[in-house]
């Protein structure tokens, strides 16, 4: 199994250099997972969507207030991290003064904020109204520095197998400028950029149900933000809230969510606007001239 799936990550480096490629997926009688570039019976095309979304509904949400008459729309953040939002309301019956226009704001980390005031035309009818409520993590007022990012490992030497615009998978906008280096299960993975930790997961096994796996989401002092994906079950270091210095272990890299090989998938994003998008970045050596640990030569 463990051969398969490094085999699989070597296809990542031809990949990054062709113009496409068509991977295929099988499932074999004892429910192994295999992934090839050539056709066999059975095999289905497997096609990567760009899925990597993180569930915010319990940490960021609204707040409805009511009286007699008046109901306060608050949005509470419980996040270490500001988060955008959009708020407007439709499907009016018994509202006075409605905001006409969508409010959008940047809450603070930890806050709790009053966005719209409801009052009813008449008193004894019910308030009738749909909100609509959009978000994301980050400011994007603020603007990116210039730093080159140390590598996030310790040991090796490994390898790049998917940069930037890689045909494979890093073609989405949370994505495109992401970078997997290949290397074993359980390689420690330590803070690029210090920061503060916004967002963990730490119980996913094999592939889960979040596209990321286990992961380590840093917000840096500019507004950017580091993430680290596909980490082993349990192994994380950090916790939400905690500030981590350049070199802080985070945990160990593994092999979860929507992986098809161990390695660590290191992206820095920012919010451009009620979204998060990859940026580009540099490390502060040559990833792609170190030995290739996923085909097993230099």
């Amino acid at each position: 199994m463990l051969v398969r799936l490094l085999f699989f990550c070597g296809l990542w480096l031809a990949a990054f250099s062709a113009a496409a490629m068509t991977i295929y997926k099988s499932t074999d009688a004892n429910g192994v997972v295999s992934y090839s570039d050539r056709a066999t019976p059975g095999a289905q095309v497997f096609v990567f969507r760009d899925r990597m979304v993180e569930h915010l509904e319990r940490q960021v949400h609204l707040d409805i207030q009511r009286q007699r008459g008046v109901d306060t729309v608050f949005v509470r953040n419980e996040l270490y991290a500001p988060v955008e939002v959009e708020l407007s309301f439709g499907g009016l019956s018994n509202v006075s003064a409605a905001p006409k226009a969508p409010i959008r704001r940047v809450l603070p980390a930890r806050s709790r904020t009053r966005l719209a005031l409801l009052t009813a035309s008449r008193l004894d009818q019910p308030l009738v109204y749909t909100p609509r409520f959009r978000y994301s993590l980050g400011d994007p007022s603020g603007a990116a520095q210039t730093y080159r990012y140390p590598l996030p490992w310790r040991g090796g030497p490994f390898r790049l197998t998917q940069g930037a615009d890689g045909q494979y998978s890093h073609f989405g906008p949370k994505s495109r400028y992401a970078m997997d280096i290949a290397m074993p299960e359980g390689t420690p993975i330590i803070a690029a950029r210090g920061g503060v930790v916004v967002k963990t997961e730490n119980s996913q096994t094999g592939r889960g149900n979040n596209p990321a796996g286990n992961f380590v989401r840093v917000l840096h002092d500019d507004g950017t933000m580091g993430v680290y994906l596909h980490l082993q079950r349990g192994s994380l270091n950090v916790r939400e809230g905690q500030r981590v210095a350049v070199g802080s272990p985070l945990g160990l890299s593994g092999n979860t969510g929507n992986s098809t090989g161990p390695h660590l998938h290191f992206v820095v994003q920012r919010n451009t606007g009620l979204g998060l998008v990859s940026i580009p970045y540099q490390f502060n050596q040559p990833v792609s001239s170190l030995p290739n640990f996923a085909l097993g030569k230099p």
